[in-house]
């Protein structure tokens, strides 16, 4: 089916344009002023057309989390996402016992193809080889050391599945770790991590590109030793994650973070939980009794355990409380975290890449879904 987009100003992940988008089948195939013969027509309404948002790190939302490992926690996930602008999504795991995390996995792998709303761009594997000291919300007695054997139950011959995989680098063993794991294709992140600034460095080295939810569950920066933070700061080649949900980040330090690493390195993701899209109340992540209160997602001790952030706010946030350009904001969550895993079909709006796109107004409410150029949710 041919279809045509107009009266929409087109969020480019470096400016805007005022054109209309020609999509065949799933693809964009181009650009025009005027509306062809044969087109199915579909109206913008003088609202923005953004690429659809690439969440490479949600752990649940609306009841449900990846590791219940069951077709309605993946199917609520993907659709609920998917109403906040989602259109591809790595459901994140947690650090838990092999079985647990293998059915895990194994659902997301039976589950890709079918979905309801945003696609399953694949698999985040948050742990289980991090470091203890910082394991944040993660359950320590499931941390692991470096094992390709262990890795290797949990993946169950699904290696293509895993697009992204959060690892400790200042662990013993981990260098051959990060090196097995880049062969397979898989973009290596930093995170739950005591790593000071020389050990974070060396794990760029071997091969990390990336890094989980920056600033939480990290050595901070300080003016003599800069930390795992500084080591993000002083690596080019390294994408970001930010929570950008005033909560997990002050958004002082978003600011910092998104001078030092440049617009094109920095990935906003939701970090979300169970209770995203819910009311507060107690709720679970990892086994553990999560607490939710005025948009805060914490564990009976305190300590932050996810968010309930949903991807639009995070880029209204980006827009409204950052002052970025609304192409920054959205590049941010589409184009970045596309890169950041390889996926070079999505996040953006050009000829010959997925259509994957939002109608958008200008406070970043979700008015329209198409997802492979079939709409698949209109608000």
């Amino acid at each position: 089916m041919k279809k045509i987009i107009t009266n929409g100003t087109i969020i480019l992940k470096d400016g805007l344009m005022k054109q209309n988008i020609l999509i065949d089948g799933d693809t964009i195939v181009g650009f025009t002023t005027d509306i062809p013969e044969g087109y199915e027509v579909i109206d913008a309404m003088g609202h923005y057309v953004a690429p659809g948002f690439v969440d490479v790190h949600t752990h649940g939302r609306n009841a449900f989390d990846t590791m219940d490992g069951i077709y309605e926690a993946i199917d609520t996930i993907s659709v609920n996402c998917m109403k906040t602008g989602v259109t591809s999504v790595l459901p994140t795991t947690m650090t838990q016992s092999i079985p647990l995390t293998k059915r895990a996995i194994q659902n997301c792998v039976d589950y890709m193809g079918h979905e309801n709303g945003a696609k399953i761009a694949g698999v985040h594997m948050e742990g289980p080889f991090i470091e203890v000291k910082k394991k944040g919300a993660q359950p320590g007695e499931y941390v692991l050391a470096p094992s390709i054997e262990q890795f290797e139950e949990m993946v169950n011959g699904n290696h293509q599945a895993i697009a992204l995989i959060t690892v400790a680098p200042e662990v013993v063993g981990m260098p051959s770790f990060i090196h097995y794991l880049n062969n397979l294709g898989i973009t290596v992140s930093m995170g739950h991590t005591n790593a000071n600034y020389e050990e974070a460095k060396a794990g760029f080295r071997e091969g990390i590109t990336h890094s989980t939810h920056t600033y939480n569950a990290m050595n901070g920066f300080t003016h003599r030793e800069p930390g795992a933070v500084g080591a993000i700061f002083d690596s080019d080649d390294v994408y970001a994650e930010l929570i950008l949900d005033g909560i997990h980040v002050h958004f002082a330090a978003a600011k910092t973070l998104i001078k030092e690493k440049g617009i094109g390195k920095v990935c906003l993701i939701t970090d979300s939980m169970e209770a995203a899209g819910l009311h507060e109340g107690k709720y679970q992540l990892g086994g553990q009794g999560v607490y939710v209160k005025n948009g805060e997602a914490r564990l009976a001790d305190g300590t932050l355990a996810g968010s309930v952030l949903n991807m639009n706010v995070a880029v209204k946030n980006a827009y409204q409380k950052l002052h970025l350009p609304i192409y920054e904001a959205v590049r941010m969550a589409s184009y970045n975290p596309a890169m950041s895993i390889n996926r070079h079909e999505i996040g953006e709006i050009a000829p010959n890449k997925k259509a994957d796109l939002l109608v958008i107004n200008d406070n970043i409410d979700i008015l329209k879904v198409l997802i492979d150029g079939e709409e698949k949710y209109t608000a």
